[in-house]
C-alpha cells in the first residue's frame, strides 16, 4: 500500500474550509437514529479539525435516492444524533451545492461544523461529474476523506474532489488503512483467513485472492457445503451451490499450488428445520442425513479452527461459521471468536475483521472490542480483501 497523507501533514488550518467526507449512512427508524456507530467512528476527525480552528463542512450520503431529493433520505434527520455524539452544535444546509450551501459556508465561524444535504440528491455525485465536483469544491480549501466505507466508489465526494483540492485521510480512514496493511498488505506470518457466509458466488474473487496470500483458509457457513459437495459428499438439504463445484475445485487446486491449506468442516450440526432451538444432532461431515441441513460446524471442526488460530500471527475474518443469528447454531462462531479475542488480548495475534454479518457476529459474541480492528465498511472491506484498488484510497496516495 502506498503512503498516504493524513491530518499530521496538515498545518495552519485555522480558518480554512475543510470538506470532510464522512459515512453517516446510519440506520434510522421513525425518524430516529438507532445505531450511531458510524457517527462515533468519525467524531475524532471532526472534533480534531474543529478544535484546530477549521471550518468543518461535512459531506455524506444517505440511502439511495438515485439523484433526486427524497424527503425520508434527508440528512436533516440525523443532525440531532450528530450533535449528541459530538457534544457540539452542528449547522445544516438544505443542499450540498448552490446558493444555500454557499450561504451556510460563508456564515461559518472558525471551529464551526456544518452538515450539507445528501450528496446523492444530485446525479453528478455517483457519476463523478466534473461540473458537480467543481460545485462541491467551491466551498472548500482542503479535502479530507474519512469514509473508507465509500472508498470503493469513484464518486464526486469520494474521489473527484481529491483531484481539485489538497487531499488527506482522516483519522478513521488512517486507522483502517493501517489495520488493513497489517492484515494482508505486509502481515506477520503465519496468516490465517476465516471466510464464512451463505454463498461462494458472492465471494469468488475474495477466495481466489486469499489463497495466494494466506497460509491457511478456513471456510465455514453455507459456502463450505459447496466445497464439501464438490468432493462428492452428499450434503443433504443444506444450502449449497452445486453449479459451482468446478469453481470450488479450481480454488482448492490454486490453494494447493500456492501452499495454502484449505480448512473445511469435518463435522456439522444438522437440523430438519431452520429455526431457533430446532431439534439437532452432530454428525460426521460424510454422514449428513438426506433430509437434514448443516446449520453450524461441529465441535471437532471448532477445535481444528482454534488450532489454526493458535498457530497464526495474523487473522483476517469475513463471515460467520454457521447460522449465528439463531441458537444453538451460533456455537462455533462464538467459540472461535472468543478464542481469537483471547489471543489478541494476550498480544499473540493481530486480528482484523469486517463485513456486516461479521461485525454482528462479533458483537453477538461480545468480543468486537477485543479484536485489533473491526471494519464497519462492508463493500469496501470486501473489495480490499479481494485485492482490488479502491479509488477513494488510491487518490490519497503521496507521490513517489
Amino acid at each position: 500500500m502506498a503512503a498516504f497523507k493524513t491530518l499530521d501533514d496538515l498545518t495552519d488550518i485555522a480558518g480554512k474550509r475543510i470538506l470532510l467526507r464522512v459515512d453517516l449512512n446510519v440506520p434510522v427508524a421513525a425518524g430516529k437514529v438507532t445505531d450511531a456507530t458510524r457517527i462515533e467512528r468519525v467524531a475524532p476527525t471532526i472534533l480534531e479539525l474543529a478544535d484546530r480552528g477549521a471550518k468543518v463542512i461535512l459531506l455524506a450520503h444517505f440511502g439511495r435516492p438515485k439523484g433526486e431529493p427524497v424527503a425520508d433520505m434527508s440528512l436533516s434527520m440525523i443532525v440531532s444524533a450528530v450533535n449528541e455524539v459530538l457534544g457540539r452544535k452542528v449547522l445544516f444546509a438544505a443542499d450540498c451545492i448552490g446558493h444555500e450551501a454557499e450561504e451556510a459556508v460563508d456564515g461559518m465561524a472558525d471551529g464551526d461544523i456544518l452538515l450539507l444535504e445528501n450528496t446523492r440528491f444530485h446525479k453528478g455525485e455517483e457519476k463523478n461529474d466534473e461540473g458537480f465536483t467543481q460545485e462541491l469544491a467551491k466551498n472548500g480549501d482542503i479535502f479530507v476523506n474519512d469514509a473508507f466505507s465509500a472508498a470503493h466508489r469513484a464518486h464526486a465526494s469520494t474521489e473527484g474532489l481529491a483531484h481539485l483540492l489538497p487531499a488527506y485521510a482522516g483519522r478513521t480512514m488512517q486507522a483502517e488503512l493501517v489495520a488493513l496493511e497489517k492484515g494482508l498488505g505486509k502481515p506477520t506470518r503465519p496468516v490465517v483467513a476465516i471466510v464464512g457466509g451463505a454463498k461462494v458466488s458472492s465471494k469468488i474473487d475474495l477466495l481466489q485472492n486469499l489463497v495466494k496470500k494466506v497460509d491457511a483458509l478456513v471456510i465455514g457457513g453455507g459456502m463450505a457445503n459447496t466445497f464439501i459437495a464438490a468432493q462428492g459428499i452428499d450434503v443433504g438439504k443444506s444450502l449449497c451451490e452445486h453449479d459451482l463445484a468446478e469453481t470450488a475445485k479450481a480454488i482448492m487446486a490454486e490453494a494447493e499450488q500456492s501452499g495454502c491449506a484449505i480448512v473445511l468442516p469435518v463435522d456439522g450440526v444438522v437440523a430438519r428445520e431452520f429455526k431457533a432451538n430446532a431439534a439437532n444432532e452432530t454428525v460426521e461431515i460424510a454422514s449428513i442425513p438426506a433430509d437434514a441441513m448443516v446449520l453450524d460446524v461441529g465441535p471437532k471442526s471448532v477445535e481444528a479452527i482454534k488450532e489454526w488460530i493458535g498457530k497464526a500471527a495474523t487473522l483476517v475474518w469475513n463471515g460467520p461459521l454457521g447460522a449465528f443469528e439463531i441458537a444453538p447454531f451460533d456455537t462455533a462462531t462464538v467459540a472461535a471468536a472468543k478464542f481469537a479475542a483471547e489471543r489478541t488480548k494476550s498480544g499473540g495475534l493481530v486480528s482484523v475483521a469486517g463485513g456486516g454479518d461479521t461485525v454482528s457476529a462479533l458483537n453477538h459474541a461480545g468480543v468486537a472490542d477485543d479484536f485489533t480492528y473491526v471494519s464497519t465498511a462492508g463493500g469496501a472491506f470486501l473489495e480490499w480483501m479481494e485485492g482490488k484498488e479502491l479509488p477513494g484510497v488510491a487518490v490519497l496516495s503521496k507521490p513517489e
